[in-house]
């Protein structure tokens, strides 16, 4: 059974433990508090040298992080990832578009602004930045999404599942998204997909202990 290290208002957890409910896999849970430097203990660090959530443990001793290869992982030769060559370049290309355009952004500001008690205050210089490149992003997603109901092969795959985690949220950092009726509209509909499950719930009898 698969083992997942995850902080519960993670973005990047999020996306894996929705992915998990989605296909319906078991997995043991062990919530890592990173504020608190539970992934710099020399016993995290022996799993995953970079201390970063989320980690799976995919097989015993063997260690997957980085939330895009998990997903990579765990969707493969299921509906979530396309068959057609070009459909799962175009799935990755959005991928890589939410790692580098959009989490870099709306995740700092959702860890800084939301999570962190004083984060505003700490990242005064920043916020600026955030915001500008943030919104330009999500006009570059709004602009795909005024002609498509995805974001890759014509139907919901994980590139929607990594695009969703910080967008869904966005809202609770200060980003409008009044003038984004299409991202608006796809939020609804991968909310409405089977299995979905909030950034909040939480699989109470599937927790362990560290």
């Amino acid at each position: 059974m698969f083992t997942l290290y995850s902080m519960q208002r993670s973005g990047n957890c999020y996306k894996v433990r929705l992915a998990l409910a989605q296909l319906a896999l078991e997995y043991n849970l062990v919530e890592i508090d990173i504020i608190k430097g539970e992934t710099r203990t020399p016993e995290f660090l022996a799993k995953n040298p970079s201390g970063h959530v989320p980690l799976l443990e995919a097989a015993p001793g063997r260690y997957l992080s980085e939330s895009g290869a998990i997903l990579w992982y765990l969707a493969g030769g299921t509906p979530l990832v396309p068959d057609d060559r070009l459909e799962r370049g175009e799935m990755l290309q959005w991928m890589f578009f939410e790692q580098h355009s959009l989490e870099p952004y709306l995740g700092a500001a959702h860890f800084w602004l939301v999570l962190i008690k004083g984060g505003r205050d700490l990242q005064m210089h920043a916020i600026e930045e955030w915001m500008e490149r943030g919104y330009k992003a999500l006009r570059v997603m709004e602009q795909h999404l005024e002609h498509h109901r995805f974001f890759a092969a014509g139907r919901y795959t994980i590139a929607d599942i990594a695009l969703y985690a910080f967008t869904h949220v966005a809202n609770e950092c200060g980003f409008d998204l009044t003038g984004f009726p299409a991202v608006r509209a796809w939020l609804k509909r991968v909310s409405e997909q089977p299995g979905h499950v909030s950034m909040d719930w939480r699989p109470a009898a599937l927790e362990i202990a560290e």
